[in-house]
C-alpha cells in the first residue's frame, strides 16, 4: 500500500520554506509543489533578492515545477502555499491549471478571495486554514521584527 502523506506534512515542508525567506529578510512565505505525493519544487519569496516584485514564492514554484515535468500545466500537482495567494498569484496558478491548492494563513489585506475565487481556473480545489496558526505568527514575528 502507498503510503500517502497529510495536507500538515506538506504545509509544513512549505513552511521550512517560508523560514527561509524569514532568515534572508524576504516576507515569509513558502510553497511547494507536489504532484504523486512527491515534492517537486519548493520556492519562497525572493523579491527583495531579485529586486523583483513578481519573484513570489508560488511564481517560483510554478517555474520550478513547470521546468521539472517539461511542461506548462500543472493540473495533476497540489500547491502548498503558507499564505493565501494574492491575485497576481492566483491568476498564474489559474494559466497553470493546477489541480489543487492548499494554503495557510489567510491574507485579509491582498489574498484573491478580496475578488474571489473565480478567477481561479473552475477545476481547481482549495483547502484552507492547514496550520494557519503557525503560518500567520511567522508572517507576524517578520513585521514586528520590521517596526
Amino acid at each position: 500500500m502507498e503510503n500517502i502523506l497529510s495536507d500538515e506534512y506538506f504545509m509544513r515542508e512549505a513552511l521550512k520554506e517560508a523560514k527561509k525567506a524569514f532568515d534572508a529578510d524576504e516576507v515569509p512565505v513558502g510553497a511547494v509543489v507536489v504532484c504523486n505525493n512527491k515534492i517537486i519544487a519548493r520556492a519562497h519569496n525572493l523579491t527583495e533578492r531579485l529586486n523583483d516584485v513578481t519573484a513570489h514564492a508560488e511564481m517560483q514554484a510554478i517555474t520550478s515545477a513547470a521546468n521539472f515535468l517539461n511542461g506548462k500545466y500543472l493540473n495533476e500537482c497540489t500547491m502548498y502555499i503558507t499564505l493565501e495567494p494574492c491575485v497576481m498569484c492566483a491568476g498564474a496558478l489559474s494559466w497553470s491549471q493546477i489541480g489543487k491548492i492548499v494554503y495557510g494563513a489567510s491574507d485579509t489585506k491582498r489574498g484573491f478571495n478580496l475578488v474571489g475565487n473565480k478567477i481561479l481556473h473552475p477545476k481547481t480545489e482549495i483547502i484552507q486554514g492547514i496550520i494557519a496558526d503557525e503560518c500567520a505568527d511567522l508572517m507576524k514575528s517578520f513585521f514586528q521584527k520590521k517596526r
